[in-house]
């Protein structure tokens, strides 16, 4: 391989693998630092949570949450989860009363106990993305895509290697006898 094609390939694999690196800790890298993640599939908190966008969600005490903070709970029987606001607090009883920004009417009571957490940052339109490499058929394109990054980071080094081991195949030299050595010909650090 020539070397600036050398180059460019190698600096094509890094931004690939880097790319692929960053996603995958956005993605899934997140839970080792305590936060769950979840995407964004209505309009119901627009603007502050559009639809598509990822949104970090980490856990808090449900003493620690006020009127006017967003939430991120367990809906209902089916286990939806939703992000709303708490629109208010009942220690007594152990519940929130959330509404959705764009909602007309307040959700059920949320029990303390189906409180997940509270968002802390999200990241616009990667919830897109997350959701496309976890279903097929995106999940078997992101599989097959990884598989042939690693076949092209390492296809130079292969072809190389193969060009080498190729080099000394073929017709093999016949043996000079001893007679018709001379300097030029005798083997490294032979002298004559």
């Amino acid at each position: 391989m020539k070397p600036i094609l050398k180059k460019v390939w190698n600096v094509f694999t890094t931004v690939a693998v880097v790319l692929m690196v960053l996603c995958a800790v956005f993605l899934m890298g997140s839970r080792l630092l305590g936060f769950r993640v979840f995407n964004v599939i209505s309009g119901s908190m627009t603007p502050v949570y559009n639809v598509g966008d990822l949104i970090y969600v980490q856990k808090v005490d449900p003493k620690d949450v006020k009127v006017g903070d967003d939430i991120t709970f367990v809906l209902n029987e089916e286990l939806a989860v939703a992000t709303h606001r708490v629109v208010e607090v009942n220690t007594e009883k152990g519940y929130f009363v959330t509404k959705g920004l764009t909602n007309d009417t307040k959700d059920e009571p949320v029990l303390f106990e189906n409180l997940i957490g509270k968002p802390k940052f999200k990241i616009a339109k990667l919830g897109y993305v997350s959701d496309f490499i976890q279903n097929p058929p995106g999940m078997y394109i992101t599989l097959a895509a990884g598989a042939v990054l690693i076949i092209l980071v390492f296809l130079p080094d292969m072809l190389n290697k193969k060009k080498k081991d190729g080099e000394g195949d073929g017709a093999e030299e016949a043996p000079i006898p001893e007679s018709q050595k001379t300097e030029e010909t005798a083997p490294q650090g032979e002298n004559n």
